[in-house]
């Protein structure tokens, strides 16, 4: 053990350098390490929601409504497909966990399956002797679509907070139907919830003219939709009457600007080819309509189309702040959501309490440090002072890790590092204290400590890897502030191993060559 490789030697030095280039983006203020070159580390360590304050949401997917909307869907396309083969049929609607009909003629049941077949294989198929037709959701399609709405509603958040501006979110599934979103340094939540709980479905639609809402009876293949114009009180001052076909949606949507048209806050908006494509025809065949732009249930403006718009672009107008036109444009950038969402619990952390947190976790972290390095030094002397050195060493190390990978420090994390510092000297301790017993022995000093190390790393090795293990399992099974805890330990871990084997050996190896001691000051 008191052979160390060259090799050895030079990867000890380049990574304690490579942590001390790392770590030290630190050591001076957030905008000045953003303002170094990108060829040098300019990545500080990520303080989470309960050190730097911020928001913190949990939010829920209304699933229930994505399948029904998918059974909507279907009933659509079976009316279209068993018309065209000629297949009567009655009472074609959607239930809670599919779709049912049923035929006029049970004899045309076998074509009715094939049809069935060639439109989806999600559905169980069951036909009774009267020619009652169900169709079951499956289980496994069940999971699949709402699997992928999840999927994508988490993709969708994530677009429209980077579009914020917020740095260093966390969006987390919890479960089956549930994300979790932490906002850290966010100033106004009320704003985030409005910009994350918009489904922000938007769809062009002709307005029904020559009927007034409430008063005449609204036609087949019509709705009576609110208008996005309120009174002081919040409630819609009026309703559109609009069909249901949907002429263009968001979904062909590639571009949405806030922009200003003689002097108003104004939404500028442009399609894909297909959507400019079907664009142009229903605003070239329309010409003097009412086109109505609906956002989530609500008409936010009804123009009326006054020449083809051929170009694929647009402008949405309406009684909108900048704030509210800023916030659309960037709901539409984003995307429209798959599933509405509810907020189910949301808390605000001021940066007050964090300031506070992080004084006290600094306290903490200075006065474990100096007890620590004083009773080393007091008890293993010369041996103590050089255990302290890795000690430094292994803080350095761990917070270039944490500046390096981004990995977010939490309260529960300093805790995670306060308990490092003591943990950190563990090794030490197990190698000094077999040293002073092959000393006690009569060994010199060069056998003693070989016979230190190599008897105390079967102890260290097992000892840290059993605390290793309940750190990497407290990280995958874990969530917020235990996770928070898993990560340091298992970085101070990691690094404390290194430093209390290799880098005090290198230091105790140097010295005992250079000093070559007939007794050693432990």
């Amino acid at each position: 053990m008191v052979q160390i490789p060259k090799w050895q030697v030079v990867l000890v030095l380049v990574l304690l350098l490579s942590g001390l280039f790392f770590a030290a983006p630190n050591l001076v203020g957030r905008q000045t390490a953003e303002s170094l070159p990108d060829w040098l580390p300019n990545k500080q360590i990520s303080l989470g929601l309960d050190l730097r304050g911020g928001s913190y949401l949990l939010l829920e997917a209304q699933l229930e409504s994505v399948e029904q909307e998918h059974f909507d869907n279907l009933v659509d396309s079976l009316r279209r497909e068993l018309r065209k083969a000629k297949i009567g049929n009655s009472d074609l609607r959607t239930g809670p966990k599919g779709v049912s009909f049923k035929l006029r003629d049970p004899a045309t049941a076998a074509r009715a399956r094939e049809i069935i077949g060639d439109l989806t294989n999600e559905f169980l198929v069951s036909v009774s002797d009267d020619g009652a037709v169900e169709l079951e959701f499956t289980e496994l399609a069940s999971g699949q679509l709402r699997n992928n709405v999840m999927d994508q509603t988490r993709e969708i958040l994530g677009i429209r907070i980077d579009e914020t501006g917020v740095r260093e979110p966390t969006i987390q599934r919890q479960g089956q139907e549930r994300i979790l979103i932490q906002l850290p340094g966010v100033d106004d939540p009320e704003r985030m919830k409005e910009i994350l709980g918009k489904t922000a479905k938007l769809t062009f639609r002709f307005v029904s003219e020559n009927v007034t809402p409430g008063i005449d009876p609204t036609p087949r293949g019509a709705e009576v939709v609110p208008s996005n114009e309120t009174d002081a009180e919040g409630n819609p001052t009026g309703a559109y009457v609009v069909r249901k076909r949907v002429m263009v949606s968001g979904e062909s949507l590639v571009d949405a600007q806030a922009t200003f048209q003689e002097g108003q806050p104004v939404v500028s908006f442009r399609f894909d080819s297909v959507g400019a494509r079907r664009f142009a025809r229903a605003t070239q065949e329309n010409v003097g309509r009412l086109f109505a732009i609906v956002l989530d249930g609500k008409v936010i403006s009804a123009p009326v189309i006054r020449e083809p718009i051929l170009g694929g672009s647009g402008i949405i107008t309406g009684q909108f702040t900048v704030q509210e036109v800023q916030d659309l444009a960037l709901l539409l950038r984003a995307g429209a959501l798959p599933a509405p969402l509810v907020i189910l619990e949301e808390r605000t952390v001021g940066p007050g309490l964090g300031a506070d947190s992080i004084r006290a976790g600094e306290i903490a972290s200075v006065l474990g440090l100096i007890f620590v390095v004083v009773f080393m030094a007091l008890t293993y002397g010369l041996f103590g002072v050089i255990a302290d050195i890795a000690l430094i060493a292994n803080l350095v190390l761990i917070a270039a890790a944490l500046s390096g990978l981004q990995a977010t420090l939490t309260l529960p994390g300093i805790a995670g590092i306060v308990l490092t510092i003591g943990m950190a000297v563990d090794a030490n301790v197990l190698i000094f204290e077999r040293i002073r017993e092959e000393m006690r022995l009569g060994r010199g000093p060069v056998t003693a400590i070989d016979v230190g190390y190599r008897r105390a790393m079967t102890t260290i090795v097992d000892s840290n890897l059993t605390t290793l293990i309940a750190a990497v399992l407290l990280f995958f099974f874990g969530t917020g502030p235990v996770k928070g805890f898993a990560v340091t330990l298992m970085f101070g871990i990691i690094t404390s191993l290194f430093t209390a084997i290799m880098v005090t050996r290198l230091i105790i190896v140097a010295w005992l060559r250079r000093r070559r001691p007939q007794t050693l000051p432990i």
